[in-house]
């Protein structure tokens, strides 16, 4: 909402500063968002007149001109307006000065050849209007070398102010300053309106066919009006707040709109055949609208029609054909009630947003409706003249009555205020509100524009923002001495330690959709009916995903078409393999491509390795240690690997039969159908399912030793067969003796010359601490004889001579 510091005056008598005022709004609940003093901003523009204008030597479309700024000898200009000529008045920004619409400082500039000393400027690129066609043209008398800002009297600051939706009243500038005389800034000038004398029936009748769609509806015929530009005043508030002003009746009905929140429409009457009917739009029926667009209706819209069909959208936007123009004599003034779903549902339906959207489908004043009507009649009449009918009122031009039985110790029990009857009286009777009673307990009538207001805790809400939230004390909760309990849910901790642990990695967070094309679902094990979407937004995002990965494949394919071939990104986000809550889980997942490898990213002289499977796999190890998985218990497997994997390079994480996730290069069939390059390695770990950690510590007591004994190291290679798992030797070797080995890694793998093509060569660094004594050879051999009899056991391995 946007208004100007005079605009607010018309409707509040007030003393006060403008800083004062925007911090009082944002106090009671209407932020200011921005003050934009365009005085301030053009201050460096000045008056100008061209002296004469030539055509440039070097362009067909451009001229050279000599140009009088007021400030000694002319300077030169190059120029492309086709209205640059000699004797012109208009707008000059010399070197230096900043143009606001083009955010850019003007400098000396050479065009075509010729030196350009400044700019004459355009109300576009003073961002003053939408008018680019041509530079300013100024009044003959207008004074040269005058600041034109302060010339034209654009010293009127321009507040903006974020409505929350709640506060559809003051969508309205006279709302706005209701508020404020409330919070003491000043006096509401709430004059009332006296109702128009008509001087003949209105001869058009309205038919409403359905009350639930249209409440109310209010008519008027004023005839021989004369339409043309607004007054000067106007045109100036209206482009103050960024809307183009069109003509007197179009005005208007703009100017109402932001000044008492009531949207109105102006139909031709000669342009209307018969009488109007408010109905639901038949299928396929179609109106081009003001904004030149024709738009396919069907029956869920309202809309306002006569015998010729469709002539308005019903509170969002009229008809082209029955719009007023320079020719218009004879008009129709609607005012009317609409249901706020429908205009809701039909603006979102039609991808309509207007004002007079915005307005209807928060709620408006259901008795302005006809004082709306009144006040509209008597600007067409003072702007235009013209002879009024009598008005037409069908259905309700009055709203519910509300009134709440409010005890007075409400405020003190809910905000901590202690708020006097005389001072919640004041502060209600100043927003519109009749209080009527001595207390305990009064009864409050709620004003026809406050259709938020509906309970109690609505009225302590209005008595807390005008007395002032920096009222209220500052309380500390009752805490107690019990422990504090967790905040975060084990999900919520796994989500945030997977995030961290991956970005310590070196991989790039992404954020991707939650959906993606039918063809890619499919791919990772999706495109169930059950997960299409009813109404995507695009066709290739069709489906709720059952991977991550597809999305950051797209990621990825799109950052190497711009040249940044050698990525790392990773996402933690929902997945979904059903429309069940069970089937809803979060995993954690990531790619590399390139030379996106864990020991960095891109080419060096000092080597760069492709990113590879043990890469993919380090990552999603890195994600379980984070999420606290149980490291010693993981297993890699193989068999029954999905089918965007790659069969020969990849692998599936588990512990016993509960597969935690999938890491590996990327199978060709899935990047040729996703269209990406590759080679790409990717993993992803589903969170859900890691085990929770033990609520209950057991028995046995963590204890840190430090042993005064020198470890021992043996190395040891098996030849093996080629499917063996080195994983699985590992853990072979680390269950002879948990407590003396304390670490088993491997070190070497050979296949090759003098080991059996089905055969490899593994071979392990076990490393023990002893902790009593230094350990004899004989003991060593021992233990060194006991971890060949266990690998030999569990994997057929052979010691290698």
């Amino acid at each position: 909402m946007k208004l100007t510091l005079s605009w607010l005056k018309d409707h509040l008598d007030t003393v006060e500063p403008l800083e004062k005022l925007a911090d009082k709004l944002t106090m009671i609940g209407l932020e200011v968002e921005d003050i934009v003093d365009k005085a301030a901003l053009l201050k460096p523009f000045v008056i100008a007149k061209v002296l004469t204008a030539g055509k440039h030597p070097n362009a067909d479309k451009l001229q050279v001109c000599s140009v009088d700024t007021g400030a000694g000898e002319p300077v030169q200009v190059v120029c492309g307006a086709p209205n640059a000529r000699a004797g012109l008045v208009t707008v000059f920004a010399a070197p230096g000065t900043y143009i606001p619409a083009k955010d850019f400082t003007i400098g000396v500039g050479n065009i075509r050849g010729v030196e350009s000393r400044g700019m004459l400027c355009s109300a576009a690129e003073l961002a003053i209007s939408e008018d680019h066609d041509g530079i300013i043209e100024l009044p003959a008398d207008a004074p040269v070398g005058a600041a034109y800002a302060e010339w034209a009297e654009l010293g009127d600051p321009v507040l903006d102010i974020n409505l929350t939706p709640n506060r559809q009243d003051c969508a309205g500038v006279h709302g706005i300053a209701r508020d404020l005389a409330a919070a003491d800034m000043g006096r509401l000038k709430d004059q009332p309106l006296k109702p128009i004398k008509g001087e003949f029936p209105c001869p058009v009748k309205v038919t409403v066919e359905d009350e639930a769609l249209c409440p109310g509806f209010a008519l008027r015929l004023v005839r021989g009006v004369k339409n043309g530009p607004s007054p000067e005043w106007l045109q100036k508030r209206l482009t103050a707040i960024g809307l183009r002003p069109i003509n007197a009746l179009v005005d208007i009905t703009n100017y109402l709109t932001f000044d008492r929140s009531r949207p109105l429409h102006v139909f031709d009457a000669a342009k209307v055949k018969g009488n109007l009917v408010v109905r639901r739009a038949k299928d396929g029926e179609t109106l081009l609208a003001l904004d030149g667009r024709t738009y396919t209706l069907d029956p869920s819209v309202c809309v306002i029609a006569d015998d010729h069909g469709v002539e308005s959208l019903a509170g969002i936007m009229g008809g082209e054909l029955s719009g007023c123009s320079a020719d218009t004599t004879d008009v129709l003034i609607e005012s009317a009630l609409w249901n706020e779903i429908n205009i809701a549902q039909s603006g979102r339906k039609l991808a309509i947003n207007t004002d007079a959207r915005y307005r209807f489908e928060r709620g408006v004043d259901p008795a302005f409706m006809v004082p709306g009507l009144e006040l509209a009649t008597k600007l067409v009449m003072e702007f235009c003249g013209g002879t009024p009918s009598e008005a037409i009122v069908v259905g309700r031009s009055f709203g519910d009555d509300r009134v709440i039985d409010f005890p007075l110790s409400e405020t003190k029990r809910l905000a901590g205020i202690d708020v006097s009857l005389t001072e919640a009286r004041r502060i209600l009777t100043h927003l519109g509100f009749i209080v009527a009673g001595q207390g305990p307990v009064v009864k409050v009538a709620v004003p026809s524009w406050r259709s938020d207001v509906h309970g109690k805790a609505d009225i302590v809400e209005e008595i807390v923002r005008i007395v002032g939230v920096d009222q209220v004390p500052m309380v500390p909760f009752e805490r107690g001495d019990k422990p504090r309990k967790p905040v975060l849910t084990p999900i919520q901790n796994r989500t945030r330690r997977a995030k961290r642990g991956l970005a310590a990695r070196g991989l790039t967070e992404a954020v991707t959709w939650s959906f993606i094309g039918k063809d890619a679902a499919e791919l990772f094990g999706g495109g169930q009916a059950e997960l299409a979407l009813a109404n995507p937004i695009a066709s290739d995002l069709s489906d709720m995903r059952p991977s991550l990965l597809p999305g950051l494949i797209a990621a990825a394919q799109a950052n190497a078409d711009r040249s940044y071939p050698d990525l790392a990104l990773f996402e933690v986000g929902q997945v979904f393999k059903g429309d069940k809550p069970q089937d809803q889980m979060m995993a954690a997942s990531g790619v590399r491509r390139g030379v996106a490898s864990s020991a960095g990213l891109g080419r060096h002289w000092s080597g760069s390795a492709p990113a590879s499977a043990l890469d993919a796999k380090a990552d999603a190890f890195a994600v379980l240690a984070a999420a606290g998985a149980p490291m010693q218990g993981l297993q890699v497997a193989t068999n029954k690997l999905p089918g965007w994997l790659h069969p020969g390079r990849s692998g599936a994480i588990q512990i016993g039969p509960n597969v935690l996730g999938y890491f590996g290069e990327l199978h060709p069939r899935v990047l040729e159908a996703l269209k990406a390059d590759g080679p790409v390695v990717a993993f992803e770990v589903i969170l859900d399912k890691i085990p929770d950690a033990k609520q209950k510590p057991t028995r046995a007591k963590p204890q840190i030793e430090l042993s005064a004994f020198h470890p021992v190291s043996r190395d040891f290679a098996f030849i093996v067969d080629r499917k063996v798992a080195a994983a699985d030797l590992v853990r072979a070797a680390q269950s002879v003796d948990k407590k003396l080995i304390t670490s088993v890694g491997v070190f070497d793998v050979y296949e090759g010359k003098g080991i059996d093509p089905d055969k490899k060569s593994i071979a392990i660094a076990v490393t023990l601490q002893p902790r009593e004594k230094t350990m004899t050879d004989a003991e060593i051999d021992a233990v060194g004889a006991k971890i060949v009899a266990e690998v030999t056991k569990k994997t057929g391995g052979v010691l290698r001579g």
